[in-house]
């Protein structure tokens, strides 16, 4: 019988309480309480996993895993509580922050695309209603770039998280009404930028118009656009704004775009710089 020992981690599992385990190395990170507040908010025991413990001279040093026994002592209330342990036997402490250090050298993260398919096919109903809604226009969900696919379904579930469907709904609308489904036009920073318009605006931007006039933009003048303004979706608003703008009686206010009305907004436009409030003097061939 061939020997296959070299391919198996000599390992063996025990559960052993929180007060048992110790996690102060030095190679461990530091750990972060935002990372347990929200986890402890939506735990779930199936998606805890084996912590890897180092049996050195009779004490449990936990290498892989600091963040989940503390989640399951808030959320159980006592460091009495056991969890499952993977323990080594054999391993001395370089090895343990060599192991620490490289242990997700080699793993392959999902994509939002696989994280988005994976929670439809559990029957989740956030990601059923987005992909239900998407279908509902004529177009699908793609992990590629292609025509009538759209692969920004992590701003597809920002959008809908903290604005709610009627605004995502909005958006796809106005998106797909004004460019025709073109491909470029179902990105992230459009998505982002015209949903940032719908909150701020909300009925004073009149679709009808919108589609109209924006919709003489091609994209790609557009993109350009919007990269002289300022980088990000916010770019893309404020060119979109400025097109809608154009010639209107009594034009919407930039300086609204910017007023929040939530933390939930402000959250939304986290880590896009305000712009300035100066007017728009950028020539656009559409506008003429």
């Amino acid at each position: 019988m061939e020997d296959y020992s070299q391919f198996i981690p000599n390992v063996h599992f025990e559960q052993i309480p929180i007060k048992n385990l110790v996690s102060n190395q030095e190679y461990q990170r530091n750990l972060s309480k935002s990372h347990i507040k929200h986890t402890v908010s939506n735990f779930d025991a199936y998606q805890i996993n084996p912590v890897k413990v180092s049996r050195r001279d009779g004490i449990n040093y936990v290498f892989n895993g600091q963040h989940t026994i503390e989640i399951i002592a808030i959320v159980s209330g006592s460091r009495e509580t056991p969890v499952w342990c993977m323990i080594y036997d054999d391993l001395d402490y370089e090895q343990e922050a060599d192991i620490f250090a490289n242990q997700q050298k080699y793993v392959k993260s999902l994509t939002p695309y696989e994280i988005f398919m994976a929670n439809v096919e559990a029957g989740n109903d956030e990601q059923l209603i987005i992909k239900d809604l998407v279908e509902s226009y004529g177009i699908f969900l793609s992990s590629t770039k292609t025509p009538g696919g759209i692969r920004a379904v992590a701003t597809l579930e920002n959008i809908y998280r903290k604005f709610r469907f009627h605004t995502l709904d909005r958006t796809l609308r106005l998106c797909i009404g004004t460019w025709e489904g073109d491909v470029n036009s179902l990105s992230a920073n459009i998505l982002k930028g015209i949903s940032k318009l719908i909150v701020a605006y909300e009925n004073e931007l009149k679709d009808d118009i919108f589609k109209e006039k924006v919709g003489r933009c091609s994209i790609k003048e557009l993109s350009r656009v919007a990269n002289e303004r300022k980088a990000g979706s916010l770019g893309y608003a404020e060119a979109m704004l400025l097109v809608y703008n154009k010639k209107l009686r009594t034009p919407l206010k930039l300086e609204k775009l910017y007023k929040t009305k939530s933390d939930e907004q402000e959250e939304f436009l986290e880590n896009e710089d305000r712009a300035s409030t100066e007017p728009f003097n950028l020539e656009v061939s559409c506008l003429s």
